[in-house]
């Protein structure tokens, strides 16, 4: 392409971004979804990086929502450490601990305080010689506790945070916690819910998401607050006694957290129960009550770990529990046929959804009718219902009968078809191949992108053309080319342009690894790592069509039950008919041995999170894969890494409180060059 047409392209590019971003940004209606949108900045970025001399301050590359851009992952090491606290989940530990500090320190006084479920954020403040005052220079979030990011900018725009302290010192540190209300995070999911975006799952991660904005404009829009919990560094005078340091903020205009002095283990104990009692009356989540020993100087008599902060420890209140009636059971169909139970209720006391550990709950699953039945669940039925590790709804018990147990359908309740309950399982499954549940849930899961990866063949479109009749199976998808005028006509796809660009993706995917191909193809229990294992073995996808459930059982990881799935699947005529299809329309089916593999990660299991300098996720977890390393994306005790970016959010949490090493882009590359 000449560069005059390349620069004609690049400049309508900028103007068709800047048009939606004033859209999604300034007047909350736009006009395309987040893919197309991406895609567009994609390519811009595309162009801008074969030609740099494109690039201005101006270019949509460089701001967000029409402001400056932040700089994004400038790291700041922490003057001192933003250590985690050690949990105690029981009073007897806290009488324990209290009388441990009193045995040393018989004086010993405690402060008792809130433990808000929020994100840590240090503010420094610097002396300015022509006011007299301190001004905040610096805040930076916890990071792995020794560096965390600069959000300067984004701290700025948050109320609560003083940008000027009339205090007479030359350097202030705080430390606080940064949190959401309940009020503006379901005002953030009730304005995702009109635009058909997807909602946020506690007021905790949205805050931290929001916090690591580039656009300060977002973080102020969505309305994030602070209280001050520590004083980090500074005068004598304000670490002496913590309590008295609390004070001195509050009367110079810093919120500080709700806090009580004690001096006795009986009177931490009240004011822990009395936080407890708060709970149901505050706009905020609580994550705990922290117990800190009041003079800072003796808490260094009382480490607890490199990872925890001397003389603090936090107790965490037992599981919330509230009493929910049964309004409806849903009966659905998943892709494999099995079908799934979900309880839809409201709480007893408020009529509305469940208010639990900070979310609101209307709906848990109900796993199978062995269970529906032992748990006794039926309309009108009320149950305790608790969120299990704080984060999956689950009933705890049947406080009032129903008058009728539920009872699963003896039909699909899709398509009528038969059903059966499996051989000692608990699993109902549909029978029915053409069942169209079953139909729209494979293909729209053959087409993601942990399968076959065909950008803009999504749920709802193959929804469409399931309902069509142009979907019946996976190999049809390779025939939506010989219908296309007709798909114009009737615009399922779009117009021309969009037809022709979900095309051109199918086609593209015909070029993909096998062991995509062998994942999209939903067999029970074969995911993608399975997968990969697999196609370890085998030279050609086809080959597997030639395999006894003895051969099967030959490959690592593969036992009883997979190989039983995986000799049913590839000696059925019917898959075996779509799979000869499919060969003969091109599909790749042969196994390309990866150059450069090696064995470096061999043995270690690493999540990837946030966003990486230079490297995409998915290009990230193939790297781990492809250097012997296996790809999770949950953390866990069996984590060895997690592989950190920018906005790295829960994930990067979970690995600092369970003690596992962080890295960032550059340490991963160098571990496997």
């Amino acid at each position: 392409m000449a560069n005059a047409d390349i620069r004609a392209e690049y400049d309508a590019l900028c103007k068709e971004i800047k048009h939606h971003m004033d859209l999604y940004y300034n007047q909350d209606t736009p006009e395309i979804s987040d893919y197309e949108y991406d895609q567009l900045m994609q390519r811009l970025k595309t162009i801008e990086k074969e030609n740099p001399s494109f690039v201005t301050k101006d270019s949509p590359s460089q701001i967000v929502g029409g402001v400056a851009k932040r700089e994004a992952g400038v790291k700041v090491t922490h003057n001192v450490p933003m250590l985690s606290i050690e949990d105690v989940f029981n009073k007897d530990d806290v009488t324990q601990w209290v009388n441990k500090v009193h045995s040393m320190h018989p004086g010993a006084v405690f402060s008792v305080e809130q433990k808000i479920d929020g994100l840590s954020l240090s503010l420094r403040y610097n002396r300015d010689e022509k006011d007299g005052k301190l001004h905040l220079t610096l805040a930076e979030t916890r990071g792995d506790g020794l560096i965390g990011e600069d959000v300067t900018a984004n701290a700025l725009v948050i109320p609560d945070v003083q940008k000027a302290l009339n205090l007479p010192y030359e350097y202030l540190e705080l430390r606080g916690e940064v949190y959401m209300s309940h009020d503006d995070f379901e005002a953030f999911n009730e304005e995702q819910e009109k635009q058909g975006k997807k909602t946020a799952a506690n007021p905790r991660n949205l805050a931290a998401g929001t916090l690591r904005q580039l656009d300060p404009e977002i973080t102020k829009r969505r309305g994030l607050k602070m209280f001050v919990f520590n004083v980090q560094d500074g005068p004598q005078e304000l670490r002496e006694s913590h309590v008295k340091a609390m004070d001195i903020l509050t009367d110079a205009g810093v919120k500080t957290v709700f806090h009580k002095a004690c001096s006795s283990a009986q009177e931490v104990v009240d004011a822990i129960d009395a936080i407890g009692e708060m709970r149901d009356g505050l706009d905020f989540d609580l994550d705990g009550a922290v117990i800190k020993v009041d003079n800072t100087l003796w808490r260094e008599d009382f480490p607890a770990g490199s990872k925890y902060s001397s003389g603090h420890i936090a107790y965490k209140y037992p599981p919330e529990e509230r009493v929910v009636v049964m309004d409806e059971i849903l009966v659905d169909v998943g892709r494999t046929g099995k079908l799934t139970f979900t309880g839809s209720f409201h709480d007893r006391e408020t009529g509305k959804p469940a208010r639990l550990c900070g979310t609101s709950v209307s709906r848990a699953t109900l796993h199978n009718q062995d269970y529906i039945t032992e748990m006794k669940v039926g309309i009108g039925g009320e149950y305790k219902l608790f969120k299990s590790g704080e984060i999956i709804p689950k009933l705890n018990g049947c406080v009032k009968e129903p008058e009728t147990i539920f009872k699963a359908p003896t039909e699909c309740p899709v398509c009528g078809g038969h059903l059966i309950r499996e051989a000692d399982t608990a699993d109902i499954r549909c029978i029915n191949p053409t069942c169209p549940a079953q139909v729209t849930r494979t293909i729209a899961y053959f087409t993601s992108r942990d399968a076959m990866n065909i950008m803009g063949l999504g749920d709802t479109l193959v929804e469409a053309l399931v309902k069509e009749g142009y979907l019946n199976n996976y190999s049809d998808i390779y025939h939506l080319k010989d219908h296309r005028d007709e798909l114009i006509e009737k615009g399922i796809i779009g117009k021309e342009k969009n037809t022709d660009k979900l095309l051109g993706e199918i086609e593209k995917s015909k070029e993909n690894d096998p062991v995509r191909l062998l994942t999209g193809l939903a067999i029970r229990n074969v995911g993608k790592s399975t997968a990969r294992e697999i196609m370890k073995h085998f030279e050609d996808l086809m080959d597997l069509t030639k395999v006894t459930k003895d051969g099967f059982l030959q490959i690592p990881d593969i036992g009883e039950t997979t190989a039983d799935d995986l000799y049913e699947f590839f000696h059925d005529e019917r898959n075996l008919s779509i799979l000869n299809e499919m060969n003969s329309l091109g599909l790749n089916m042969k196994a390309v041995k990866d150059e450069g593999a090696s064995d470096k990660l061999s043995g270690m299991t690493i999540v990837v999170t946030g966003t990486l300098p230079t490297l995409g996720r998915k290009e990230a977890e193939e790297l781990i894969v492809k250097n012997g390393g296996k790809a999770s994306g949950s953390v866990s005790k069996k984590t060895s890494l997690v592989l950190a970016g920018e906005a790295a959010g829960s994930k990067l949490t979970k690995a600092n409180e369970l003690g596992i090493k962080v890295i960032d882009e550059a340490q991963f590359l160098s571990m496997i060059q």
